[in-house]
């Protein structure tokens, strides 16, 4: 499994330094934007970098939280923290317990084999998903870009405090329920209660709402008029000249990471400067320590909700990393292991859970980076984890002084970079029902929710599927008379010199593609296209691999009625997976016996010509 790890150590060591500086500003700025702040970014870097290098199936891979997987943490740490009072501390374990699910789900795929079906997703719902996540960073990113936030905003806070009041009431209310000490007649404890509310209580619920109001691309949208009227001018300058530097220092050189360059040179400045600006949140000092409340505080009904949430963060993160790992394919001519991969992606999070990290996947831009940079063994990514652990205990503190802004402005990038342009590019050429699809996707991810969005994407996606297939294949599939079945433009290859004496008496039903649900209504239709002269009717199989359930049945239907009208059945070519489907029910031998299938359509006309009479 470790086999090569430690060869080539000079360039393991130069791709893994090169990479984590690349992971280090975007772990912070995707910690933040997840809403439990930069150490968590830092955390999930660390340890999903460590870990899915070392346990992972890609060798030049580089992981840690990508914008996607941050895009759909940041739905369930706000959804948590919600049902936690707000509070951030109380709701930490529930959150955590999310993330470690997810990866455990993770460690579940790989070992059951499912990392080479990932691939499988329709293009349209990744692309419109894809698309969704750059629309959502950067709309939520455009009020911590003017200096706006909401909880600081007193008057804005005020407007909910009947609110906050009504909230607290509540509370009681359901504490008292669940204590059976609420008394219709006699709400004296209740009163009681209430005169223990203090103004801070309320001020403190009340920005709790408000956060919630302006959260999220919804939020940021209608408190966007309040935002412009209370710019910071100085925050603005700072997330404006980080985008600036971002995109301008790629001019000039891409050999060192114009993102890193962009946090230094506007932090520094606004340093020194002494700007009056907003600092992120402070990130602890020393080794990171294991959250043990996620195992003490368990609760099936805290973390039920959110099942479906892990299990989309397990899929996308699959899906995330499995996509960069074709990538690194590419560059490096090598061929990565889907199963491994999707194994190590899961322990990587699991311990990044445990340690209060974000989950993450592989980072296609950190890991091209490190295959350019000479990193060709799992060695290089474990280097990158390493590097940003130091840089944590080393300058812990001082990173605590990064602006906020700066963060914002790097996000803004990344939501700008993380955009399908190909696909949006491609959207007048695509077929109608595929951009549907996209454009679903899109809209639902946006202003509704990433997680339903996708599951109605992937279900929207199959239907359409289906529905082509089963028009395809009943196009292909013909009921011919015996004397026209040899024409040009209709016969298969051994349909040939077919003897028209039996023209009024013979039909041939050829079917082609899989008999499943999405045809079954057109192939129902058969016994309708046989007409009462018919005495015996080839269905020819040799073309169907594949029989459901529906199909199987929909097969029933049309052979009792032929059977009713008299009519002979002769199968050929009937492949092994049909016919078991059919032996299972008796359709084979009741309706159509053995004798009467045959292995070759010779065989069938050998039988036809020696046993059909010419009825006149």
């Amino acid at each position: 499994m470790f086999k090569g790890i430690f060869t080539n150590i000079k360039g393991n060591l130069f791709g893994g330094i090169t990479a984590g500086i690349v992971a280090l500003p975007l772990a912070l700025a995707f910690g933040v934007q997840s809403g439990l702040g930069p150490d968590a970014g830092l955390y999930g870097a660390i340890f999903i970098g460590f870990f899915a290098s070392l346990f992972g199936g890609t060798n030049t891979q580089i992981s840690g939280p990508t914008a996607p997987m941050t895009a759909v943490s940041m739905v369930v740490i706000a959804g948590i923290i919600a049902a936690n009072n707000g509070s951030v501390e109380e709701a930490l374990p529930y959150i955590l317990l999310v993330f470690l699910l997810a990866g455990l789900m993770q460690i579940v795929l790989g070992l059951v084999g499912l990392g080479k079906y990932i691939r499988y997703i329709p293009y349209p719902v990744v692309s419109g998903f894809m698309t969704a996540i750059g629309v959502i960073i950067l709309i939520t990113q455009i009020l911590p870009m003017l200096g706006y936030y909401a909880k600081d905003d007193a008057e804005y806070v005020a407007q909910f405090k009947p609110e906050a009041e009504e909230v607290l009431l509540d509370k009681i209310l359901k504490e008292e329920a669940g204590e059976g000490i609420l008394v219709l007649e006699d709400f004296r404890e209740t009163v009681t209660r209430a005169e223990k509310i203090t103004e801070e209580d309320i001020q403190l619920e009340a920005v709790t709402l408000a956060k919630s109001d302006s959260s999220g691309v919804l939020g940021a949208i209608k408190t966007l008029p309040r935002a412009l009227g209370n710019i910071s001018w100085i925050e603005f300058i700072l997330a404006s000249l980080t985008i600036l530097i971002i995109y301008g220092f790629k001019r000039i050189t891409t050999a060192v990471p114009s993102t890193l360059v962009a946090l230094l040179v506007v932090s520094v400045g606004a340093y020194f400067l002494n700007l009056d600006y907003r600092p992120i949140e402070q990130i602890p000092g020393g080794f990171p320590l294991p959250n043990l409340d996620i195992f003490s505080n368990f609760s099936i009904g805290q973390i039920s909700p959110y099942v479906f949430t892990a299990m989309t963060l397990a899929f996308l993160g699959a899906i995330d990393s499995l996509l960069t790992s074709v990538v690194a394919d590419n560059m490096t001519k090598t061929k990565h292991k889907p199963n491994r991969e999707l194994v190590g992606q899961g322990i990587g999070n699991s311990v990044a859970a445990v340690f209060g990290g974000i989950p993450g996947a592989g980072a296609t831009i950190r890991t091209v980076v490190n295959i350019k940079s000479g990193g060709t063994t799992r060695l290089s990514g474990m280097v990158a984890a390493l590097l940003l652990l130091i840089i944590l205990l080393a300058l812990g503190p001082v990173a605590s002084q990064i602006p906020a802004a700066v963060l914002a402005g790097i996000l803004i990038t990344v939501g700008i970079g993380v955009m399908d342009y190909k696909g949006l590019k491609a959207i007048p050429n695509m077929q109608r029902s595929e951009v549907v699809v996209m454009m679903v996707v899109l809209v639902l991810s946006v202003f509704w929710n990433l997680v339903y969005a996708v599951g109605v994407g992937l279900v929207l996606a199959s239907l359409i599927f289906m529905k082509k297939m089963g028009d395809l294949t009943a196009m292909q599939s013909k009921v011919v008379p015996l004397d026209v079945a040899d024409e040009l433009n209709m016969p298969w290859s051994d349909e040939v010199k077919l003897p028209g004496r039996l023209k009024e008496e013979v039909f041939i039903k050829r079917l082609e593609g899989p008999l499943f649900f999405g045809y079954t209504a057109d192939f129902q239709m058969l016994s309708e296209q046989i007409p009462d002269t018919a005495t015996t009717v080839i269905i020819r199989m040799e073309k169907v691999p594949y029989m459901d359930q529906s199909g199987l049945y929909a097969m029933e239907e049309v052979l009792l009625e032929l059977r009713r009208r008299n009519v002979k059945i002769l199968m050929d070519h009937l492949q092994q997976q049909p016919k078991v489907m059919m032996e299972n029910i008796d359709i084979i031998p009741d309706l159509v016996p053995e004798e009467y299938i045959f292995d070759t359509f010779k065989e069938t006309m050998v039988y036809v010509n020696a046993n059909v009479k010419d009825v006149v």
